[in-house]
This record gives C-alpha cells, structure tokens and sequence, in this order.
C-alpha cells in the first residue's frame, strides 16, 4: 500500500526572491554565480544534473550525469556515445538539463541543441580520470543487456590486462557532448509555492528574460 503521499510537502521559506533586476546579462554569467554559491553551501555533488534526451520518434529517457565544464559555448558531460544518451542525442540532437539544488530551493532548467565536443577536449578530460574510470570506459558496454555482474567484471580484467604496460587511451566510441542552450531557466523557491522563474531566451542575437508564471 503507497504512503500517503498527497501530505508530504515541503513549505518554502521567505528567502530572497529572483528578480530581473539582479540577473546577470547572460544565463552563463548567472549560472556561474548560483554554481559558485551552491558549491560554496556545500551541497554535495552540485554539478549532477538530469540529461533528458529522446530517441527520433520522440521516447523520452532520463538519467543523472556530472557536468564537465560549462562556458559561454554550452555544458559539457562526457559519455559512451554508444549508450542510450549517445545514441538518443547524437541521432535527436535535442537535450535538457536540471540542477536541482534542494537545499537551496534552486533549480536550473536548460534546454537546449547537442554536439559533440572536440577529440583534444576529449582526450584532455579523460587523461584527468582515475585509471579505474578509463579502463572502466573501455570494460563496459554501456545500455546494453549483459547475462550478470561477472560479465562486467570480466570486461574490467580484460581491459586491464590489455593496458597493462601502457597508458590508457580513449576509446573511440567515448568523447564529450555539449549542449548548445537556446533557453536556461532559473527557478527560486518561494512562500506559498508562488516560486520565482526567470528565463533566458535566445532572441535575435541577444538574450531575452522572461518571467514565467509559477
């Protein structure tokens, strides 16, 4: 029997609201400042985010991956192309992002176009992995069905004793994505679920905010 859910609310406080006014020029600029302000909260892990992306026919999948880096070119995250994500942003270069940054009673919303980052900006984040990770990214057949737990360990031992002596290289099917955004929103908690969200939208060559209602 399911609990009694419809109870179970979180009531907002008062907290400084989200103006216009006190909006950065670009959404880049503002994320970087709430990104710093949540990292400086201390929340844990606060460039997770939810990728959303859809397959040609419109299937929509989720999942929870890091962001990479972030500049005014887009946000990065770094997958096995062959993977579901892969295989669903690559074919329908369409994505979204959420930070949900709870404690803070933040979110940021981005949606956006996806390309592929270039193989320098590939190899350069996987040379800063953990040897496990990149031997990891070698071992595992990401999405697909595998028989149990000791077919992925076996691809690990596998990989291992192939690199052995020797550096480990990025695989070919494992590289960056970028979303491009063409809209990012802000979302501030607020009192009586009256929350304040701000959008940034791409216009003619500038940003255009917009309030939208909570």
């Amino acid at each position: 029997m399911s609990p009694d859910l419809a109870g179970m609310r979180r009531e907002y406080s008062e907290r400084a609201g989200l103006r216009e006014i006190d909006l950065a020029a670009d959404p880049i600029t503002q994320f970087d400042a709430w990104f710093a302000q949540a990292r400086q909260a201390g929340l844990p892990e606060p460039n997770a985010m939810v990728v959303a992306t859809a397959t040609v026919a419109g299937r929509p999948s989720t999942r929870t991956v890091l962001l990479k880096a972030y500049d005014a070119d887009g946000f990065v995250f770094f997958t096995n192309y062959e993977s579901r994500k892969g295989r669903e942003a690559l074919a329908n270069p369409s994505a979204s992002l959420l930070f949900p940054w709870f404690a803070m009673q933040r979110q940021v919303i981005v949606t956006g176009t996806v390309e592929r980052v270039s193989r320098a900006q590939t190899e350069v984040y996987f040379a800063s992995r953990p040897r496990g990770s990149q031997l990891g990214a070698w071992a595992s057949p990401q999405s697909q069905v595998v028989p149990d737990r000791a077919a992925v360990e076996d691809g690990l031992a596998a990989a291992e004793q192939r690199f052995a002596d020797a550096d480990v290289p990025v695989p070919p099917h494992w590289g960056g994505l970028r979303v491009v955004p063409e809209a990012v929103e802000f979302w501030q908690g607020r009192a009586s679920r009256l929350h304040d969200r701000l959008r940034y939208r791409r216009g003619d060559g500038e940003w255009v905010v917009e309030r939208l209602a909570p």
